[in-house]
């Protein structure tokens, strides 16, 4: 019996516990390391696209997160002006729209359901990371509390302002702003608010905003806007909601009056990088390749990149080849995304009337078999570590 490969992964987010995941499936001994008091996340919601259902499926989780989730069999909302105006009416098949099973979900659902699967017993929190050293074949990982933990390969999943890539890149950059804020909320008990829509999602000059059904009686929300809109110094989310709900119709006022779980972002992300990692170090998710949320792909993102990581850590490959080639393969449609993920953010933090006109006719013009068609399209260039080995064109 050969010996037990050990794995240190900073950070218990989506991406961290996902790499858990992948890896103690195939055998590898595995810590994590979580900052935070609780890994528990609250209760924020996220777009599972047919991707981010996939990859859930490699790692044995697609069951218990589906089943706390909002599963759509049509696509049903419309899109409106802030003021209410409709735009356009959708009425699609999810799987026709996306390519296959879709599903929204509140951030407890997922991350429950991949703390179960990890296991309590890996994780040690109120565990911050300070940097690392390469020796005897493997790597060790320091501590702010003075401990040092020894493995042979070490996964940065700790987020934008990841402390494993600020080592692995000290020169690079710091996060670039994207010119957008964002409030975040969820809601329990105000379905009825939607009425009969699964979603609606409203534009307008330097606004944006989702509101979708994420579980049986649960709703999450996102407001997304130009920084210019905001007043100076203003980060508290529900005084930034209330100042600008006096745009908004009566089911944006009704929904986000009733919310009390906010949260404030200003949005960024970074250049991407040539290489992630060396050596026995490598990056994940937010921590290698931090997307705007414009393409609904950052949690999607993370999962891939556990699964391919598992899978090429599973294979004939001496480690380090295989940390090269997962980062080699995952850098080409994350890349892609990042790039993607600017180009809409800035078409929605547009405040120029010309501008906004010509996108709200657009979209009332355009047939919505052509609008899933995109759909489609944005989901497979983002990929799935399922047919990691035969996308490689």
């Amino acid at each position: 019996m050969g010996v037990t490969r050990r794995a240190l992964i900073v950070g218990a987010g989506i991406g961290g516990l996902s790499a858990g995941i992948a890896l103690r499936r195939i055998g590898w001994h595995i810590r994590l390391f979580e900052r935070a008091a609780s890994p528990r996340e609250l209760g924020f919601g996220l777009a599972l696209a047919p991707n981010a259902v996939a990859a859930l499926g490699e790692l044995g989780v697609a069951d218990a997160v589906l089943a706390r989730s909002f599963v759509p069999t049509n696509l049903w909302g419309e899109i409106r002006r802030p003021d209410g105006r409709v735009l356009k009416q959708v009425d699609l098949p999810a799987r026709d729209a996306l390519g296959g099973p879709m599903a929204v979900a509140l951030r407890p659902a997922l991350h429950g359901a991949l703390l179960d699967a990890v296991g309590d017993d890996v994780i040690t929190t109120d565990s911050e990371a300070s940097g690392f050293e390469v020796r005897n074949g493997g790597v060790a990982l320091r501590l702010t509390s003075g401990a040092v933990a020894e493995g042979d390969v070490l996964i940065g999943a700790d987020g934008i302002g990841s402390t494993i890539r600020c080592q692995l890149h000290a020169s690079e950059s710091p996060p670039r702003a994207s010119g957008l804020v964002a409030i975040r909320g969820a809601v329990d008990g105000a379905l009825q608010h939607l009425g009969p829509l699964s979603a609606v999602y409203y534009m307008g000059a330097g606004i944006e905003s989702a509101i979708v059904r994420a579980s049986e009686t649960s709703i999450y929300w996102f407001l997304s806007l130009a920084r210019g809109l905001v007043p100076d110094g203003l980060e508290d989310a529900a005084a930034i909601v209330a100042h600008m709900a006096t745009q908004f119709d009566d089911t944006f006022r009704a929904i986000t009056s009733a919310t009390t779980d906010l949260r404030y972002d200003a949005l960024a992300d970074r250049d991407p990088l040539h290489s992630w990692g060396r050596g026995p170090i490598t990056l994940l998710g937010d921590a290698a390749h931090p997307l705007l949320p414009h393409t609904g792909q950052g949690a999607a993102q993370a999962l891939v990149d556990a699964v391919a990581l598992g899978k090429m850590l599973s294979s004939a490959l001496p480690v380090e080849a295989a940390l090269r080639s997962y980062e080699r393969e995952r850098q080409r449609k994350t890349r892609a995304l990042l790039y993607q993920g600017r180009r809409m953010a800035a078409l929605m933090r547009t405040r120029s009337p010309v501008a906004c006109y010509l996108r709200d006719v657009a979209v009332r013009l355009a047939p919505v078999t052509s609008i899933a068609k995109v759909l489609v399209h944005v989901n497979r260039r983002a990929g799935t570590a399922v047919d990691h080995g035969r996308d490689q064109g």
